[in-house]
């Protein structure tokens, strides 16, 4: 079970902007919605914030309580909506968010998962550098003051996340570049229009390097254990980050990885030729 954030709420500076769109995108997330919700709009509200939430929800088994949940929500008072998508509409949770990006009403975005992972007290503070412009994208990182676990990750998960992370390494500044806990406005994202890739698990990281953001802040969060429902993950997800990665670094660098890959293989060759034995002269 997760454990809340402790501390007094954000406060934004006065000229700061005070709306924000939540996109949240779900798969078999019934048991996480309501307290999800419940807890965000406390803590906006605390902070000064007047928000929506937009729930993007793909086709499950729970799919039909999830969308009953988000309308009971909404006829509570909650400034909810919901967008229940088929699977010929489209899958996975970069597209499911971008499709929230695209449905938001307010200039500034934020998306977060619907686990509670990621603290909804923890909102506002993530927000903040993006709604007062001392930030382009703003980021929640388990690796800066602040920031944390909450709870005991296997030494397997701590090395998998350790090396994903070392791969994106020269693409974006910052500690936790694969978190799924991010803040945008609508004028930085709508510079990568047309080249957001969809597909894929690494939305924050897509939007960084395709988008041009700078500056980008790292937030300090703690990062919980799942409170219901299991791991999206699979073995075809951290194949897609391969690919993604292998796209983003094309789009950076370029013609210089084209030259990193010639000047390898010619090291290769010299120190292979270097083995071999060096013919004998004939003598006659």
């Amino acid at each position: 079970m997760a454990t809340r954030r402790k501390g007094p709420p954000t406060k934004l500076s006065s000229d700061a902007k005070k709306e924000l769109s939540v996109v949240v995108p779900t798969y078999n997330e019934t048991e996480n919605l309501r307290p999800l919700c419940e807890r965000l709009f406390a803590a906006c509200k605390a902070a000064g914030l007047t928000i929506e939430l937009v729930v993007v929800d793909d086709e499950s088994e729970g799919s039909e309580e999830t969308e009953k949940i988000a309308k009971a929500l909404a006829s509570e008072g909650y400034a909810v909506r919901i967008h229940c998508r088929k699977k010929a509409e489209g899958r996975g949770l970069s597209s499911a968010v971008l499709l929230g990006f695209g449905m938001a009403k307010y200039a500034t975005l934020l998306c977060m998962d619907a686990d509670l992972q990621h603290e909804p007290e923890s909102v506002p503070d993530v927000a903040k550098p993006v709604l007062e412009g001392s930030a382009e994208f703003a980021i929640g990182s388990r690796h800066v003051e602040g920031g944390g676990l909450g709870f005991e990750w296997s030494m397997l998960r701590r090395v998998v996340s350790s090396g994903a992370k070392m791969l994106a390494w020269f693409l974006a500044p910052s500690t936790d570049p694969l978190s799924g806990f991010f803040c945008v406005s609508k004028e930085v994202l709508k510079r990568g229009e047309g080249k957001l890739n969809p597909i894929g698990f690494k939305i924050a990281l897509e939007v960084m390097v395709r988008c041009r953001c700078k500056p980008i802040q790292d937030v300090g969060i703690q990062f919980q254990e799942r409170n219901a429902g299991e791991s999206k993950l699979s073995a075809n997800q951290y194949k897609l980050y391969l690919e993604q990665l292998f796209s983003l670094y094309m789009a950076t660098y370029g013609p210089l990885i084209v030259l990193l890959v010639i000047l390898i293989l010619l090291l290769l060759y010299m120190a292979l030729t270097s083995l071999l034995p060096t013919p004998r002269k004939l003598t006659g």
